[in-house]
């Protein structure tokens, strides 16, 4: 008799689970016939960092935030900035569990015991944090209690139910809109973008947002592509007040020998961005 499998709701991939099995995150599995987030309070990074650093430049600048991640994603960027932990299974990190755990009581408690040094909440980064939704909503609700606010800095790449249970729990947003092209998303980034775009516009009405674009030589640095970027940004409620950062590529993981991004294309594209965009800001320069 086959097994029974089950579908994993959070993203466009809807991997269909077997008992023991993970999906293509890497962080949800099949586990006593639930689908689980295996990574759930098992930590990989933590520190306390400026908020222009995730990035958001219009959002409390000048303050503090701690920043947690654990480790899997959804996607499988070749250029991706933090393979270490985004394309880790998270062993490493199991095998350590009892000095990684951190519980939702313990990170909001840490987060408050940093409001002397500034710090005004969590920032959920590094890895993607909506494969691991569960410990984001639990540690948000303790979050809000306190006070401080919680932070998502995400690929975006998750359903609108996901969207709805985490959007009212959170502040402020920076997603990434790797691209502007499906067939990229779907063949080079393992993606969807009609997805990442209803996520951002779901979090346009109710959170502040702003949004990274990670301009890859060859890939998204084209003209006509970030015109058509900027141009669906302006066209959302208050789109043009959506600030969006051009950052500048490094050759990492699957892409050490493309070269890095020249400077002069990313003060050209961030240039004609501002044709329909008030902020745009250029970044790793």
């Amino acid at each position: 008799m086959a097994e029974e499998k089950r579908i994993c709701p959070v993203c466009p991939h809807h991997c269909a689970l077997e008992e023991g099995r993970t999906g293509l995150c890497r962080a949800r599995g099949m586990r006593r016939g639930e689908i689980v987030p295996l990574n759930y309070g098992i930590i990989s990074s933590l520190a306390l960092d400026p908020i222009e650093k995730k990035p958001l430049a219009r959002y409390y600048p000048g303050s503090s935030i701690l920043s947690v991640g654990s480790f899997g994603c959804n996607l499988r960027c070749p250029f991706c900035q933090n393979w270490e932990i985004s394309m880790s299974d998270g062993r490493e990190f199991l095998r350590d569990r009892e000095r990684r755990y951190l519980t939702p009581e313990g990170l909001a408690a840490l987060a408050e015991e940093l409001r002397p040094r500034g710090n005004i909440g969590v920032a959920f980064t590094y890895n993607e944090p909506l494969i691991g939704w569960e410990y984001v909503r639990d540690t948000a609700v303790l979050l809000r209690e306190k006070g401080l606010k919680t932070v998502l800095v995400t690929n975006g790449c998750a359903s609108e139910e996901i969207a709805r249970t985490l959007l009212p729990l959170t502040d402020a947003l920076n997603i990434d809109l790797k691209c502007f092209r499906a067939d990229t998303y779907s063949r080079r980034l393992g993606g969807d973008l009609e997805t990442v775009k209803r996520f951002i516009a779901m979090a346009a009405e109710r959170c502040h947002v702003e949004l990274t674009t990670l301009v890859v030589p060859g890939m998204n640095d084209g003209e006509a592509e970030i015109r058509s970027l900027a141009e669906w940004i302006a066209s959302l409620p208050n789109g043009e007040d959506i600030p969006l950062h051009l950052t500048r590529f490094f050759p990492r993981w699957k892409m050490p020998d493309t070269p890095a991004t020249e400077r002069q294309c990313i003060l050209r594209l961030t240039d004609l961005a501002r044709e329909r965009l008030r902020f745009v800001y250029p970044g790793n320069m």
